[in-house]
């Protein structure tokens, strides 16, 4: 597949969640999200900075934080958050169909995306029907990398299968973990609360891998 198609679906995940975020109320903004140490609101910032952050501006942050991420994540973040929800929306939204990136695959800023609207998502109970193909996407390049979150780490030696789609991968011989699509990307960026959505010896493993 190539990055046009993949921006594509980077798009429209970003819409569907400037859609979802509309709806928000004050406290909602305010909540914590699965992205333990970020609120509903900061993750949103923390989103439209990947969409205006290109290698120039990711190396310049960089040096400026001395090679700290978590750093210059917070410092990226506080650039986008705007003086109330309203303006994070806004500058969200005007972010939609950047197809700016720090030098990472695009396919990673496809799983971005839905990784932090599942962070927004979960704590505030909205469903989102993800199309299978996009979730397939960020499955098959997560299990593989280790670049933006250790997700390959988390599966070594683990054999995943998911219920919902085509995906699965790892060790041939692995203890097995299935699920859905989803709750296996989850679990592989780390997210405990997807590992009751798990099944297999394998299970305990990827869910406790934090």
């Amino acid at each position: 597949m190539g990055d046009s198609e993949l921006w594509g679906m980077v798009h429209a995940e970003r819409a569907a969640l400037a859609e979802d975020l509309a709806g928000l109320d004050h406290a909602q903004w305010d909540a914590g999200s699965l992205c333990t140490e970020f609120t509903v609101r900061e993750v949103v910032a923390h989103l439209t900075s990947g969409a205006n952050l290109g290698p120039v501006r990711w190396m310049a942050g960089v040096i400026r934080c001395r090679f700290d991420f978590d750093a210059m994540v917070a410092y990226r973040l506080a650039q986008q958050l705007g003086t109330d929800h309203g303006e994070t929306l806004e500058r969200f939204r005007r972010s939609v169909t950047s197809t700016t990136k720090a030098p990472i695959p695009v396919v990673a800023m496809l799983g971005e995306v839905i990784v932090h609207g599942e962070d927004i998502r979960r704590p505030l109970r909205i469903q989102r029907d993800y199309p299978i193909a996009r979730l397939t996407h960020v499955a098959e390049y997560y299990h593989r990398s280790n670049m933006t979150v250790p997700s390959e780490r988390r599966t070594r030696g683990l054999r995943l299968s998911a219920t919902d789609g085509s995906f699965s991968g790892g060790a041939q011989d692995g203890a097995l973990v299935s699920g859905s699509t989803l709750a296996l990307i989850m679990a592989m960026a780390g997210r405990s609360a997807y590992g009751a959505e798990l099944a297999g010896e394998g299970a305990g493993v990827i869910a406790g891998s934090g």
